[in-house]
């Protein structure tokens, strides 16, 4: 009996019909299994543990011999009856439409784990940069596209094994979908506008954008082919059609940059004060805190506007994305600071109030002076005045401001972007 086993398995074995048989009853084999393993997986909140356990070594058991008749069924080991008969019975049996609509949707359940097994091991670098946005962008779009395709793949598999014309009936479908396209044509239009902007990059998960000239602005929290989801600074989340979305600012691509203003009043030294918002600005770029951030050295484009309330100076830093929000506080921290230790005013708003043509009446009143007990210490005399100083002005003067450390920042800017940051 072994040497006929042999020779009869040796002879089988040369034959390429042999190991495609094999392979792919294992493939089968393994779907079963791991089938079987879910649905256990799913009834052990209802069915004691013991059992549990037993019914997963019962199913491996049982898809093992399985695999092992039909093994034998293919190799034609009729040595080993039992089996050899065992792999014709199930062979049989998995020509009827029931057993292949089984290991279609046995297989099915394997490549949905599958490609979401995959898309979790790719992992964006944590750096900004386009590359890290456009992963994040193509894993979900490419995730749930192989996801709609193992459906429609599976359904049509099913649909064949339940013994239906796939064929006629994917026609039918193709007419009924033109159909519906012309009816939704937004949905078509929204499909194509997300397919454009993945294809060209125009932004990604990740980004600052803000749409349609400044309706609706956020970080891009999910992308895909039909809509755009932004997350606003108050955690609103905007859901906007692709279709929808006409021009698109992106603050986060390739390189920003910080609008550095500051202002002064017409009184201050502008020679002086240039000379201040040049040194906060090479200080800032020369900050091993802040100095990877900068792109190329502080321009300085000195007095641009002469406004009402004041004189505007202004500096330029090119920097990396989504970066210029926290350097652009840190600069208004630093400048401050500066201005002060400098002696430069900066302006304060001002209002003037008319009261018309008429004629105003000031009237000075003065408080009485509580009479004075018999025998009471004498009141003290304000001392005299100095030359060419009015008694109270001091009250009313501002005391200095204490002195400040400028490089040291008590907290870390954030980087989170205000609504109003790029207005300014």
């Amino acid at each position: 009996m072994l040497e006929q086993l042999t020779e009869q398995f040796l002879q089988s074995i040369q034959t390429p019909r042999a190991w495609v048989g094999l392979a792919v009853t294992l493939v089968v084999a393994y779907a079963l299994y791991r089938f079987g393993r879910t649905l256990l997986r799913s009834l052990e909140r209802h069915l004691p543990a013991r059992l549990v356990w037993g019914l997963k070594w019962m199913w491996l058991l049982l898809v093992g011999v399985g695999w092992l008749a039909v093994a034998a069924h293919l190799l034609q080991l009729s040595a080993l009856p039992f089996l050899y008969e065992y792999g014709q019975g199930i062979a049989a049996w998995f020509g009827h439409s029931a057993a292949q609509t089984l290991v279609v949707v046995a297989i099915a359940l394997i490549a949905w784990n599958l490609v979401g097994a995959l898309a979790h091991r790719i992992v964006p670098d944590d750096e900004f940069n386009r590359r890290t946005v456009r992963v994040q962008t193509l894993k979900g779009v490419i995730e749930s596209t192989l996801k709609v395709a193992i459906v429609i793949i599976s359904v049509i598999a099913v649909i064949q094994s339940l013994g239906v014309n796939a064929t006629s009936l994917l026609a039918g479908v193709s007419v009924l979908g033109l159909a519906v396209s012309f009816g939704a044509q937004s949905l078509v239009k929204d499909l194509f506008s997300g397919f454009f902007i993945l294809l060209e990059d125009q932004y990604g998960v990740g980004d600052v954008i803000t749409v349609n000239t400044g309706l609706l602005s956020g970080n891009v929290e999910k992308l895909n082919l039909r809509m755009t989801a932004l997350r606003g600074l108050d955690g609103t989340l905007h859901i906007i059609p692709n279709g929808q979305i006409n021009t698109v600012s992106v603050s986060s691509k390739d390189w920003s940059r910080v609008v550095a203003t500051v202002d002064v009043t017409y009184s201050a030294n502008l020679n002086d004060a240039l000379r201040v918002l040049k040194a906060v600005s090479d200080e800032l770029a020369a900050d091993p805190e802040w100095k990877h951030f900068f792109l190329d050295a502080p321009d300085i484009q000195g007095v641009t506007q002469l406004a009402p309330d004041g004189v505007t100076l202004r500096a330029l830093f090119k920097v990396q994305p989504k970066s210029q929000y926290a350097i652009g506080r840190e600069f208004n921290r630093r400048i401050k600071i500066a201005m002060d230790q400098a002696g430069i005013s900066i302006p304060s708003p001002q209002r003037h109030l008319n009261f018309g043509d008429g004629p105003v009446e000031i009237r000075l009143v003065r408080d009485p002076v509580p009479a004075r007990a018999p025998g009471s210490p004498d009141t003290p005399t304000p001392a005299a005045a100095a030359p060419g100083h009015a008694p109270g002005l001091d009250a009313g003067k501002a005391a200095p401001l204490p002195e400040q450390e400028r490089t040291q920042a008590p907290i870390t800017p954030s980087m989170t972007r205000d609504a109003e940051d790029d207005r300014s």
